[in-house]
């Protein structure tokens, strides 16, 4: 036996638990690469009209911060690179922390590592099968995306280009996410680490682009998410430069090679602080228990959301500045209503994709118990005279009321961004406030659908993920591809008023909020009548 023994196994393992994660994912990105080709071809269908849009984005700082330079407005596979290459670089490298730590970290502290480890598996196989799972999602990513554009007319090798940068900076984050695997103690540890250094690379990257239309700056170079700019796909083509980003991750695959072998199984680098003794009274009831344990994740995710508001409510005056480039598409979008209808089209869609990332984390808190079931810490809770109903209800309130405040701070950020930048900051915090709260029905859906699983299917609480994937293609990609009625009603997300701008209508909100209750009560009665673990 040697240090790889049981890597292929660990593989095929690590494939069959993903069998549903790992497709929603290539397929999410896929499908947003293909849907911005095609609607791109039908917006910008000739030369002038792609040479507008680079002539408006020369002077767009804001626009280049978030999207970064456009390198090449000759073809409709340069302007999609433009459009997709940051989120896409950034959403491939979220991918594959998720992977790399799901496989390493998570299992050494849920314990089944140490069973693993007790047959014939070397020390380095499970970090080998973690790695090579998230290569192999990437390499599935960077053929599809490269099929997909060569499929609507695009350059062969621009095509190739842009779907090997997405998957690059996946490998240069997998190769980081096992690093910090190597250090932290638990796997949110691990996840928070390596997806703080992802946001501090897209940070990097913003700071670069908005510096400079022609040239990103040196601040870009030091992000894995400014090399894929570097790549220019369908302009210069640098392949050097995907050389050169696969090199890194491989170095930092060797310094979690030459970390894991000098730790402990089930211990981190980083030893975590000691805790007290006694427990504080405050912990004495089970939602202050479920306040220490969610808080830390609410407390991120405002952070990101107000973030995140800021940066797509500062962008709003560029837009109408774009669209104002066109001149094809300023006739249209005058004819729909004037430049007011461009801008609440284009703010209704933002505080929509907050909703939809707001399901994210109402999943997240509620597969939380799940958690807490499967690594054994519930049964001591419960031992005690608490029934299952009030601790699971302490940590349902965090989906109900925690998505609340995490939507409430993206849209006042974006509402404050956007009335600096337009000169109304009273009527746009009032506006883009009203539209973030509006998601709440359908984030609250997606968390009760989780609820559902935990509590009458446990071993398919997972899957929770999958039916978010679900309502998030269906109404992000839907209308685009032009799915039917049925199907897109089958998304909470399609039934909710656009605001601002739109007809608000309150039977809509009061139907996904009753679907809701009942099941999160389904969930919560199977959750009484199951056994536990």
């Amino acid at each position: 036996m040697n240090a790889f023994t049981g890597t292929g196994t660990l593989l095929r393992l690590a494939l069959r638990r993903d069998r549903i994660m790992l497709p929603a994912w290539v397929y999410l990105l896929t499908a947003s690469v293909a849907s911005t080709a095609f609607s791109f071809k039908k917006l910008y269908s000739t030369g002038t009209s792609r040479e507008q849009l680079a002539a408006s984005l020369a002077g767009n700082s804001s626009l280049r911060a978030l999207y970064g330079p456009l390198n090449d407005a000759a073809s409709i596979g340069g302007i999609t690179a433009w459009r997709m290459g940051v989120f896409g670089a950034a959403l491939a490298g979220l991918m594959s922390i998720l992977l790399v730590v799901r496989h390493t970290r998570a299992e050494e502290e849920d314990g089944r590592l140490e069973l693993v480890r007790a047959g014939a598996v070397g020390h380095r196989a499970p970090l080998t099968a973690a790695l090579a799972t998230a290569a192999l999602a990437n390499l599935l990513l960077a053929v599809l995306v490269s099929t997909v554009l060569v499929v609507l007319g695009q350059a062969a090798a621009g095509s190739l280009a842009f779907g090997l940068s997405l998957a690059v900076c996946g490998l240069v984050f997998a190769g980081g996410a096992a690093v910090t695997a190597q250090l932290a103690e638990t796997g949110r540890a691990a996840n928070g680490s390596a997806c703080a250094v992802l946001g501090l690379a897209y940070v990097l990257r913003a700071a670069g682009d908005s510096s400079s239309a022609r040239d990103p700056g040196a601040v870009s170079r030091f992000s894995p998410i400014g090399w894929s700019e570097q790549v220019e796909p369908f302009a210069a083509d640098r392949w050097w430069v995907l050389v050169l980003a696969s090199a890194f991750a491989v170095l930092l695959a060797g310094v979690a090679y030459a970390l894991v072998a000098r730790r402990d199984l089930g211990a981190g680098l980083i030893p975590s602080r000691p805790g007290r003794t006694v427990g504080a009274p405050s912990l004495r009831t089970p939602l202050a228990l479920a306040w220490r344990l969610q808080r830390g994740t609410l407390y991120g995710w405002s952070a990101g959301f107000a973030v995140g508001g800021a940066v797509f409510g500062g962008v709003a005056k560029g837009v109408l500045d774009l669209v104002r480039g066109n001149s094809g598409v300023a006739d249209i979008l005058r004819r729909m209503g004037g430049q007011q209808a461009v801008l609440d089209a284009y703010l209704s869609t933002v505080m929509g994709l907050l909703g939809m990332i707001a399901a994210g984390y109402a999943v997240q808190c509620v597969l939380r118990l799940r958690g807490e079931e499967t690594g054994g810490r519930v049964e001591p809770v419960l031992a005690t005279a608490v029934s299952r109903l009030r601790w699971a209800g302490g940590h349902l309130l965090f989906p109900l009321l925690g998505s609340g405040v995490i939507l409430a701070v993206g849209g006042l950020t974006a509402g404050l961004a956007e009335g600096a930048a337009m000169g109304d900051l009273m009527g746009s915090v009032g506006r883009l406030l009203g539209g973030a709260l509006v998601q709440l029905p359908a984030v609250w859906l997606a968390a009760a659908a989780a609820t559902a699983l935990f509590g009458l299917a446990p071993r398919w609480s997972s899957a929770a993920w999958g039916v978010l994937s679900v309502f998030l293609l269906i109404a992000w990609l839907g209308p685009v591809l032009q799915f039917g009625r049925r199907v897109l009603d089958f998304s909470p997300f399609t039934h909710i008023p656009r605001l601002p701008g739109g007809v608000f209508t309150v039977q809509p909100l009061l139907w996904l909020t009753l679907l809701a209750v009942g099941l999160t009560a389904a969930g919560l009665a199977g959750l009484r009548r199951r056994d536990l673990g």
